[in-house]
């Protein structure tokens, strides 16, 4: 059973945010769940107890992590994650977001990021992101990409920079907490239900399409490979018309696409957490009744909510 709880207020600057810091990630040595035993040397940012973090990598399988004694998970088997998107980190962003992520970080087990963490896509905005999440988070965070992280034509350098503190980025993988399987990819646009764009005429409008398709599927890989029976997934762009509601129609096609919903409802999921409709609703629902929430800062800001969404899975 999935609920929604209800953390604190937070006074929160809006506004896009950021400046490049010169980074050096701490380290921890853990041990893989292996029949031998390897120390390995990987930077780390989100956990005060990381000797309790145990990677293991299995072919396609997705990544596991268990934190032992660390606390993750309720009385009632139920863990709390706190989702945001849309924080657009900027050159003049360091610390502007403290409040939250210290927030988030008491309130969650984990903290998922549903992409444009910054603001034209730079590795210096994300640098300054590293180091806030680094300063501030005590949790495992989870993130896709979003498209304002493309913009530069620096996206895996944006990637780099958060992963070297210990983010993880979903991308057609998944991950595995404590039974709670996460998978993730970005999404594209082409939108929703009858009036979504077909693959007919010119080459650009068929690739156009197929950018969506190659997204689904590669959701749905990282959701096949998921053997937990609760499954959360992060995306970018909405697989719902619902919570683009607000949002001009005209610009319904580039905020979202039904093949990730069809995706979704094929291969089941406890939640969906996404963000880049600025101006939609915060939740709607798959023809399959599976939840969907815009966690957009800005639809969470507008509508009176805590600057991050809290959800107990």
């Amino acid at each position: 059973m999935c609920q929604t709880v209800i953390g604190s207020k937070f006074d929160v600057d809006p506004e896009p945010m950021t400046r490049h810091a010169n980074l050096e990630p701490r380290t921890y040595n853990f041990k893989p769940k292996t029949d031998r035993e390897v120390t390995h040397d990987l930077p780390f940012g989100w956990c005060s107890d990381p000797t309790h973090l145990r990677p293991v990598f299995c072919g396609n399988a997705p990544k596991r992590f268990s934190k032992g004694d660390s606390g993750i998970m309720d009385d009632q088997g139920n863990m709390r994650v706190a989702a945001v998107g849309d924080i657009h980190y900027a050159k003049t962003s360091k610390g502007k977001l403290r409040d939250l992520f210290v927030g988030a970080s008491s309130s969650a087990d984990v903290l998922l990021l549903t992409g444009d963490v910054t603001d034209y896509g730079l590795p210096e905005e994300a640098a300054i992101l590293a180091e806030d999440l680094r300063t501030y988070v005590r949790t495992p965070i989870l993130a896709v990409l979003g498209n304002h992280d493309y913009e530069s034509g620096k996206s895996a350098e944006v990637q780099a920079a958060l992963e070297s503190i210990g983010v993880t980025f979903l991308d057609g993988s998944g991950v595995e907490i404590e039974g709670v399987g996460f998978a993730g990819v970005c999404g594209f646009g082409g939108g929703f239900d009858r009036q979504m764009l077909s693959a007919w005429g010119e080459p650009l409008i068929k690739a156009f399409v197929q950018e969506a398709v190659d997204h689904s599927l590669r959701l749905g890989k990282a959701l096949t490979n998921l053997a937990t029976e609760k499954k959360v997934v992060i995306l970018h762009y909405s697989p719902v018309r619902g919570t683009v509601n607000g949002e001009n129609p005209e610009i319904y096609p580039f905020l979202g696409s039904s093949h990730l919903e069809a995706t979704i409802d094929h291969f089941g999921a406890s939640v969906v957490f996404h963000g880049h409709a600025h101006n939609g609703e915060i939740k709607g629902k798959t023809s399959g009744n599976i939840p969907v929430f815009n966690v957009a800062l800005p639809v969470l800001l507008r509508t009176g909510k805590e600057p991050f969404f809290l959800y107990k899975v």
